[in-house]
């Protein structure tokens, strides 16, 4: 994995917004329509190239596909995982209906729901059997499809996001495992296959791991010490799955589930920094752009990053519509880079910009002019860092 060795090398979180016409495939294939699969098949990888050649135009060094075959960065490993059925229970609303922000703001949080449309890619899994990987050809269609729209380019990294075990468990109950520890160890062992095949094939790895930063604020009957003890244990289970694969070649990433909102029950950086650096990767993403989590650099006066690693910082966010001034992303790179060292940090975002194919909270005018001041504040913190 490449460190920001004579500039400040940028990024995103994974996911970008997706074309109107492949968005539409994506949510009726969701909901069971018979689509024609050579024809989806092409505007999926049409769509990878596109992504691809709109990162590296707009100047972005480390570009992914975009994620434009995925209903979501989690529950695209829907048909990819043996022992889990859908599940057919009435629909029990948002689940952060019971958490401490929507406790704390109930008319706010109303009020905007009612203004957006539940996404309805999300289906939501039961595990009801012993679980496989079996996801062998989407994943290869997927890693296929970014290496044909790499043809003629030469970025500096390319990634692939892959789901977290942490997350998978979250989001899909368990019926047939006997603890919620030896579930996730089952996903653990299944998702391993995944995460081995993206760095054989030549990529990094980035796990998205959101719900070991959200659980906090899903769970109000828990204490902070009650959920560091849930996400040691999240963190061994997802070191287990890592197992043999180079930490050089990993990336990983957390966020707070909840994009525009209040958001005055995140948990704060400080209540999980030291378990974060336990996860055995080169690099670890997070949002530190928004106004929940800009001041958190300075926790990097106290604590050390191992030597090694590799920070990336989000210095554009997605929880709000304000395109970022350049100076703005160049002064909050330069923050991490003064406690840190320069080399030590990639510009990134706070999370991706359409984590599930529907999300529509930012406009993609809006995503693309914030994707170029990062690019734009990166040269700038470049020529602070390196020419003065």
């Amino acid at each position: 994995m490449k460190h920001s060795t004579d500039r400040i090398l940028t990024t995103h979180a994974g996911s970008l917004p997706r074309p109107d016409d492949l968005l539409e495939m994506i949510v009726s294939k969701s909901r069971g329509a018979m689509l024609d699969e050579a024809r989806y098949a092409g505007r999926i990888r049409a769509a990878v190239a596109d992504a691809v050649r709109k990162q590296l135009d707009t100047g972005i060094d480390i570009v992914s596909d975009g994620e434009m075959g995925k209903s979501s960065f989690l529950t695209y490993v829907t048909d990819r995982l043996d022992g889990f059925e859908i599940d057919r229970s009435p629909p029990k609303g948002s689940p952060f209906a019971q958490s401490r922000e929507f406790k704390a703001f109930p008319e706010v949080y109303e009020e905007l729901a009612r203004g957006m449309r539940p996404p309805q890619g999300l289906v939501r899994m039961i595990c009801t059997g012993p679980i496989a990987y079996k996801g062998q050809a989407q994943l290869q269609a997927d890693l296929d499809n970014l290496r044909t729209a790499l043809k003629g380019s030469d970025p500096a990294e390319v990634f692939v996001p892959s789901v977290s075990p942490t997350s998978l468990a979250d989001f899909n109950p368990n019926q047939y495992h006997k603890s919620e520890d030896a579930y996730r160890e089952a996903l653990a062992d299944a998702m391993h296959e995944e995460y081995r095949a993206i760095v054989d094939a030549g990529f990094l790895l980035q796990v998205d791991d959101p719900h070991l930063a959200t659980y906090y604020v899903l769970h109000p009957e828990l204490s902070i010490d009650q959920v560091r003890k849930w996400a040691s244990k999240c963190v061994e289970t997802l070191n287990h799955a890592l197992r043999g694969i180079p930490e050089d070649r990993i990336r990983w990433h957390t966020c707070y589930g909840i994009n525009i909102g209040p958001r005055v029950h995140d948990m704060e950086l400080k209540n999980l920094i030291d378990i974060v650096l336990k996860v055995r990767a080169g690099a670890y993403s997070f949002e530190a752009a928004n106004p929940r989590h800009e001041h958190e650099w300075r926790l990097w006066r106290e604590v050390k990053l191992p030597e090694g690693k590799i920070l990336i910082p989000g210095a554009i966010t997605h929880s709000n519509v304000l395109v970022e001034h350049p100076e703005v992303v160049a002064d909050r790179i330069v923050q991490y880079a003064s406690v840190v060292g320069r080399e030590n940090v990639i510009a990134g975002s706070d999370c991706g910009f359409a984590s599930t194919a529907e999300t529509k909270e930012l406009h993609p005018a809006v995503i693309w002019a914030k994707i170029a001041s990062l690019v734009a504040g990166a040269r700038i913190a470049t020529e602070k860092l390196w020419r003065r």
